[in-house]
Order: C-alpha cells, then sequence, then structure tokens
C-alpha cells in the first residue's frame, strides 16, 4: 500500500507542470498593463473626436468588451488568459470573456439548453454576489446616514 502511495506521488510530480511564479507575475502584469494602454488608447481617441469623457468611457468599455468577445469566439482570449493569467482575466475583458465562453462551449447542445442554460455559468455567481454585497453595502450606508454612526 505504501508503495503504491510513493509511486502516485511519483508520478503526479512527473505530470504537474512547474510554473516560474516570477515569469507569470511579469506576463500577467505586461499583458494586464497592455489591455488598459488599450483602452486608454481608446479612450483618448474617442475624447479627441469630441465626446465627452463620460460618454466617451462609456463606449470604451462597449468596444473593449465587444473585443474580448470577439477574440473568444474566436478562440483567441483563452490562449491569452493561458499565458497571461490575471493580466487577461482581471480588467472588464476577463469578465466579458467569461460570459461568452460558456456560451461558445455548449453551442452544440442548442439554444436553450446549451446557451441559454450555461451562459452565465461562470459570471453568474460574480453578478449573484456582487449584487448581494452591494445591497448589504447600501444597507449599512443607509443605517450610517440615518444614524450617524
Amino acid at each position: 500500500m505504501e508503495a503504491n502511495k510513493k509511486l502516485y506521488e511519483s508520478y503526479v510530480k512527473q505530470i504537474t507542470p512547474v510554473h516560474n511564479k516570477w515569469l507569470n507575475l511579469l506576463w500577467a502584469f505586461l499583458i494586464g498593463g497592455l489591455i488598459c494602454t488599450l483602452g486608454q488608447g481608446i479612450l483618448n481617441m474617442l475624447m479627441a473626436r469630441g465626446l465627452d469623457k463620460d460618454t466617451a468611457a462609456g463606449w470604451e468599455t462597449l468596444i473593449l468588451i465587444g473585443l474580448s468577445v470577439l477574440a473568444t469566439g474566436m478562440n483567441l482570449y483563452p490562449k491569452l488568459v493561458k499565458f497571461a493569467g490575471a493580466g487577461a482575466l482581471v480588467p472588464i475583458t476577463g469578465f466579458a470573456n467569461s460570459v461568452a465562453a460558456p456560451a461558445t462551449e455548449f453551442k452544440v447542445e442548442g439554444n436553450v439548453f446549451g446557451t441559454g442554460c450555461k451562459i452565465f455559468t461562470i459570471a453568474g455567481p460574480v453578478i449573484l454576489y456582487g449584487i448581494f454585497t452591494s445591497w448589504v453595502l447600501g444597507i449599512i450606508y443607509l443605517i450610517w446616514q440615518k444614524f450617524a454612526v
């Protein structure tokens, strides 16, 4: 029994990929920075075309989400995420990818049971707990304001 356990542990050690944490951190920083730089470039371009800052920021967000969904549909964004890790997952583009990825993955099961049921598999909990947390914080803020604590 002990020999099997040692054999299994050596097998797991052999097939488990080894990661360089510092290199992963560098790539996450660089790719995340490039995504943010792209966003800033889009914002600057829209403002240079005469849009006010708030309108330009809204369009910038929509453009980044659209590019992310397009890249997810073309199977490019998952490769970027595999390479850059959190650098590609943290910006708004990562959230758009998390919504679009299940839709493309389960489309073979049909529109209702595939795409419709699975589209919020990953993003659903984020939306749920984001709304719940904002509700709780709103109640705390209301109490804070009411009683001037």
